[in-house]
């Protein structure tokens, strides 16, 4: 095969590996905060994921016109996660109701410390991993930016750990690339970046730092056009891969000519 004309014509990313699944798309996106079901579905196709969020504990099981009910099951891959849990027991009792509901053995777990921050409470988080792993489970973990945790969760079992790039739901982008590259260089499992993502740059440098993939919801449910900043976003991801993999020219604290000055006529 002509090496030029694959380069031309292979427009899209690596797929995403996670666990024994793989996806062509490395955008996870959630559902929660749109104004209705119809923008919701429209700016889930616009962004061309494949694996979207559902929170388990929002979803009114008692209706049948329920979120669930507007998801197409053949097109998205659906992950059940545990936002809103403030303790390992009420997020291991979600995940139990979510693998009742048919929805299988995957789930994004989270934690959370405090209603005020919803930073992941770090001990809460690695008990309720540890418990899911032994259950069974497929555990893609919310955790902070620390290292060591990264590790930790690892450990423990996790198919994925999920740092963020800030608090959820904040749009203030990434703000610790030191250690987050940390954690890219430390781990073996694939490490996605999750919260805090306010615009396409954001996702473009989660990207360029090694990040497997980008897991947001505000960031295009909250937008003024939910559906443009879907579009955005994709092609942001797109753009991050294959300029990490690009190899970026050096920075240099002087002026470099971009055309050269030597053999210039008149000389």
């Amino acid at each position: 095969m002509n090496t030029e004309t694959t380069r031309e014509t292979d427009t899209r990313p690596d797929p995403l590996v996670l666990g024994d699944r793989t996806f062509r798309s490395r955008l996870l996106v959630g559902t929660g905060k749109y104004s209705d079901h119809e923008t919701m579905n429209a700016a889930l196709a616009a962004s061309g994921c494949e694996v979207v969020t559902v929170a388990i504990r929002r979803v009114d099981l008692s209706s049948e016109d329920n979120l669930l009910t507007h998801l197409d099951r053949d097109r998205y891959f659906l992950l059940p996660n545990t936002a809103g849990c403030f303790n390992a027991e009420d997020a291991i009792r979600v995940c139990h109701l979510s693998r009742e509901l048919g929805l299988g053995d995957w789930v994004k777990l989270e934690v959370l410390g405090d209603k005020q921050t919803l930073l992941p409470d770090p001990i809460g988080t690695l008990d309720a991993c540890k418990t899911l792993v032994a259950e069974g489970f497929k555990v893609l973990v919310y955790s902070s930016d620390d290292p060591v945790m990264a590790l930790r969760l690892q450990d423990a079992g996790a198919t994925s750990v999920m740092p963020a790039g800030s608090p959820i739901g904040s749009g203030q982008g990434i703000l610790n690339r030191n250690n987050l590259a940390i954690i890219l260089e430390q781990l073996d499992v694939p490490v996605i970046i999750d919260a805090g993502v306010g615009t396409a740059s954001d996702v473009t440098i989660a990207m360029e730092l090694g990040a497997e993939g980008v897991l947001l919801n505000t960031g295009i449910a909250g937008a003024q056009d939910p559906i443009a900043m879907a579009h955005a976003m994709r092609h942001a991801l797109d753009a991050g891969w294959y300029a990490a993999r690009a190899g970026r020219i050096p920075r240099r604290r002087y002026a470099q000519a971009s055309s050269p000055t030597e053999g210039v006529l008149g000389e």
